[in-house]
This record gives structure tokens, C-alpha cells and sequence, in this order.
């Protein structure tokens, strides 16, 4: 338990201490934002959703893709 309470202040106290730092964390912080949240919404479409009506046709379809070899 002292190794997780080491490594903890550690960091916290790496961070705290940061200038410039904290500005990157927040520009890292928005471009994982975008990538997952906003790119996700136009270039990933539902594809199940739009082809199938169930959820037992959607699985069914799933499973087909996984165990029949191309």
C-alpha cells in the first residue's frame, strides 16, 4: 500500500508543480474529445441499426460474420 501512496505523490506533486503542462493536458484533453466524441458521429455511422430491426437480427448477423470464413 506505501508503493500506491508513493507513485501517487509522485505524480500529484509532478503535476501540481507544471506550467506550460497543464495548458498540453488541456489541448490533449480536447483533441481525445474530438477524436472519439465528434469524429465518431460523422465517420462511424450505426451500421447494425440501419440494416437490421431487432436485436435478434442484429446478432444473428454477428455471428455469421465472426464464424463463416472469407
Amino acid at each position: 500500500m506505501l508503493i500506491f501512496k508513493k507513485i501517487f505523490n509522485f505524480y500529484y506533486t509532478g503535476f501540481k508543480e507544471m506550467n506550460i503542462g497543464k495548458q498540453l493536458w488541456i489541448i490533449i484533453l480536447i483533441k481525445l474529445f474530438i477524436m472519439f466524441a465528434i469524429l465518431k458521429l460523422f465517420f462511424f455511422p450505426n451500421f447494425l441499426k440501419s440494416k437490421f430491426e431487432t436485436d435478434e437480427e442484429r446478432s444473428d448477423y454477428v455471428i455469421e460474420q465472426l464464424t463463416n470464413p472469407k
